[in-house]
């Protein structure tokens, strides 16, 4: 296995080929998706344990959905046991991938932490127990100051897990190891990367405006406010659905990683 540089340009085909992917196999992908959705939400729900659980089963839930994806590549129909790909390849890779967990659920908390200082932890009780956002919390200068701290830190975090659950799973690297290849790779194919993320914010964009409006012409927000949501986890998927192909053209192996 080793690095594979890729031009700024692939960047679009990267969101190109999750969409075309997901329109191969709407209603599996999306119905995973949704289960994933589901899943983390009844493990946040438990008390205390719950968001550190939830996070701890992240990496594993997202190469689900990669395996998935690569599935659905392949001209396969993915079924929901995908989403448990990483617990059913033996002992030794499943340690590995909750090790890998562990480590972004203590991260992800470290940041969380990090940006209490700021405001007092309102942000980080909005993001981990799914508390409400009033008008007044959202111009505290405080909670503003702490959101963006909260997403500057959690950008190098996201760096480092964007390959590892992969690589771990694919290749049999080790949870550490991996936090050191994802990062390398992101790096190397930064300008990939960067026209990726601008093309996905094009196309949220695109899908805001168009369900906009849909909400003008139904003149009704009850009616309309149906489709937001559905709307934005189906974009949410395709989103998810592309990562394979981030990874899949950003490492190439000496043998073909096993189904």
């Amino acid at each position: 296995m080793k690095l594979n540089i890729v031009p700024a340009k692939t960047g679009w085909l990267w969101v190109r080929l999750g969409m075309k992917t997901f329109f191969q196999q709407p209603l599996a992908l999306g119905g995973l998706f949704f289960m994933f959705m589901g899943v983390v939400s009844l493990l946040s729900a438990i008390p205390f344990l719950g968001s550190a659980l939830s996070l701890a089963l992240l990496p594993a839930a997202t190469l689900g959905l990669m395996t998935a994806a690569r599935q659905a590549s392949e001209g396969r129909f993915p079924m929901p046991a995908v989403l448990a790909s990483a617990f059913a390849a033996g002992k030794q890779r499943m340690h590995a991938m909750l090790k890998l967990g562990g480590l972004y659920a203590l991260g992800f908390l470290l940041v969380m932490g990090i940006s209490a200082l700021f405001d007092g932890g309102q942000f980080a009780s909005v993001y981990l127990n799914g508390e409400p956002i009033t008008r007044e919390l959202a111009n505290d200068p405080e909670f503003q100051q702490a959101l963006w701290v909260g997403m500057g830190l959690y950008l190098p975090l996201a760096i480092l897990f964007w390959h590892a659950p992969a690589l771990v799973h694919w290749h049999g690297v080790p949870p550490v190891k991996s936090l050191f290849f994802s990062a390398m790779a992101c790096w190397k194919n930064k300008g990939a990367l960067l026209v990726y993320a601008f093309g996905w914010l094009g196309v949220f964009m695109a899908g805001g405006m168009a369900l906009s409006l849909v909400m003008a012409l139904l003149g009704s927000e009850q009616l309309a406010g149906l489709f937001v949501l559905p709307s934005v986890l189906l974009m949410a998927a395709m989103f998810f659905t592309s990562t394979y192909f981030t990874f899949r053209d950003s490492f190439v192996a000496d043998d073909p990683p096993p189904t």
